[in-house]
């Protein structure tokens, strides 16, 4: 017997919409990875992107558990001596919470080439509104 390897052509991908509010942080994000890579579908190949677009609405209603608000750091550096930046989880949920919803399903991801054109797929917004209804994009609702 010969391994199925599906065709570009025969890769079906869809848009799904997720929303985050009172959603939490982690589980958000690996279900999200998951529609990514396209585990949810009988053609996954993990050396292939199969997964689907997903569009995150109401990113600013992400929730944390514990004091991961207070207490979750995020590090990152310009490359200059004394470069180091260091924001909370609260700080990021108030300046930009795309930027955290994107780093939680970054570490979700295989950190490749393959990763990196996942992380394409991905668009977040902190409203309840989105510019991709020509796309029609479906309601996916998570377990909570």
């Amino acid at each position: 017997m010969r391994t199925y390897i599906p065709k570009k052509d025969e890769i079906d991908r869809q848009w799904l919409v997720v929303d985050a509010s009172n959603q939490v942080l982690g589980r958000l994000a690996s279900e999200i990875a998951r529609l990514l890579r396209g585990k949810h579908k009988a053609t996954f190949t993990p050396s292939l992107d199969t997964g689907d677009f997903v569009v995150v609405v109401n990113a600013e209603r992400v929730a944390l558990t514990g004091q991961k608000l207070d207490e979750k750091k995020y590090y990152r550096h310009s490359g200059y001596p004394g470069g180091l930046r260091v924001r909370t989880a609260r700080e990021m949920l108030n300046k930009h919470p795309e930027r955290l919803i994107r780093a939680a399903v970054w570490g979700m991801l295989p950190k490749n080439r393959l990763g990196r054109r996942l992380l394409r797929k991905l668009k977040i917004y902190s409203g309840p509104e989105h510019p991709h209804a020509a796309q029609q994009p479906k309601t996916h609702t998570l377990a909570s």
